[in-house]
């Protein structure tokens, strides 16, 4: 880690990306391999966030419904925001934070996550989720140009291959984020 940066109570956020059913039941075409059993990790940090009173966000993925979609065009499975499987998973108890809908893989384009966590006086952001290497590593990224200290939680975070995981790691903590784990994060919380 790097020892200018450390998790502060009072300037931290939790970025939870994408925790969708659309990506972490086993019966959508969609599922990402693990992204259940990472719930119930993920829990940990939701708890942990709730019960010392710090901003949680939600990100939930919809896709644009404009003909000129690139991601649509790219991925040609839309999720689309009154599909059951769209919303965030229940393990998360998302009613603990607040909700953002976006419609790309950054959290901050188009949205009020920036407006959000700047009323709330956040200067650090924890991102966990899915898919590792699109919307988390994307929104870490952005956060980081947005000014923020980035916390990536290398095993709170999934995608398709290791080897994409691997890599996202890899490019964050090169120049984007902290690498840290949910068990030090809790510990960080716990230590102010």
């Amino acid at each position: 880690m790097r020892e200018n940066f450390k998790i502060q109570k009072n300037k931290a956020a939790l970025l939870v990306i994408d925790m969708q059913r659309h990506f972490c039941d086993p019966e959508s075409s969609f599922f990402v391999p693990g992204s259940d059993k990472l719930a119930e990790k993920l829990k940990i940090l939701v708890d942990s966030f709730s019960r010392n009173s710090l901003p949680i966000i939600f990100t939930r993925h919809i896709d644009s419904e404009k003909k000129d979609n690139l991601m649509l065009r790219w991925w040609s499975e839309q999720i689309r925001e009154e599909d059951p499987m769209s919303e965030v998973t229940k393990v998360l108890e998302p009613g603990k934070g607040t909700t953002v809908i976006k419609h790309q893989y950054d959290g901050f384009l188009n949205t009020d996550l920036q407006e959000i966590l700047h009323t709330k006086g956040v200067q650090q952001v924890v991102i966990c989720g899915v898919l590792t290497n699109l919307c988390c590593e994307t929104t870490a990224r952005s956060a980081f140009m947005r000014g923020f200290e980035v916390f990536f939680v290398k095993d709170g975070t999934a995608t398709f291959k290791q080897s994409m995981h691997e890599a996202s790691l890899l490019n964050l903590s090169y120049g984007f984020a902290v690498l840290t784990t949910i068990q030090d994060v809790v510990k960080a919380l716990h230590r102010e």
